[in-house]
């Protein structure tokens, strides 16, 4: 079955600051968007490359990655204003042929081949996909800035990206998501929550995720990438 990489780089980075989005922002000489793009355009297992963009920064993007001679990128489309309204605008990019398809952060330019692998190999078995790795620290529930409660930390694992599915199944999920009208009160940070959440009855099979796969949310996760290529 042919397999997709979707990048979202729909955000404009908030929390990072900076006049543009934080995907545009250079990392050892190319953009947080180029490094995922060249990771996923040399995987073996990947057939073909989407890309989603901030608004109003599709056509520069689409010149700066012609540039850099991506094989297997077809397209970039224009994001929504949130993660969730970026996916399922790819979603319906993507059309109705059945394909599995990997979601995965811009601002994660880190991402290895064997991740990018490990998903896609699970997806033959699977209908959907997640990387994550364990807790290294406690984590506790805050009630009301009360510390009420401190799960097993076994039991708890940090969730990363690429995220992978069938397309039918994301899709479905993302419909049944759109249709409830409290999903705007209690909204998915990711694909695998929306899943989770509309359809219980689909396993979500788990592959090691990496501590080098972070993600640049702040500029000092930039200096962090940055001595991470350096190692």
């Amino acid at each position: 079955m042919k397999a997709v990489a979707v990048v979202l780089a729909g955000g404009v980075g908030s929390r990072f600051g900076g006049a543009s989005p934080k995907q545009l922002l250079q990392l050892n000489g190319r953009t947080l968007l180029e490094h995922c793009v060249a990771a996923f355009d040399a995987a073996p297992a990947i057939d073909s490359v989407m890309v989603v963009m901030a608004a109003g920064y599709s056509r520069e993007v689409h010149e700066l990655l012609a540039v850099g001679g991506y094989r297997k990128l077809t397209g970039v489309i224009e994001g929504g204003q949130t993660r969730v309204e970026s996916t399922r605008k790819a979603i319906a990019a993507l059309g109705e042929q059945e394909c599995d398809v990997l979601f995965h952060d811009a601002a994660r330019p880190l991402v290895d081949q064997r991740i990018i692998a490990d998903c896609r190999s699970a997806l033959l078995d699977h209908r959907a996909v997640g990387a994550a790795i364990p807790s290294s620290d406690t984590i506790a529930i805050v009630s009301d800035g009360v510390l009420s409660a401190i799960p097993a930390r076994e039991s708890l694992v940090r969730c990363q990206t690429p995220q992978g599915f069938r397309l039918s199944v994301i899709r479905r999920a993302h419909q049944l998501a759109a249709a409830d009208p409290e999903f705007h009160q209690r909204p998915a940070t990711d694909d695998c929550g929306i899943v989770l959440r509309y359809l219980p009855g689909v396993a979500i099979r788990l592959v090691p995720g990496s501590e080098r796969n972070i993600k640049v949310t702040y500029p000092r996760d930039l200096v962090i990438a940055q001595a991470l290529l350096s190692l």
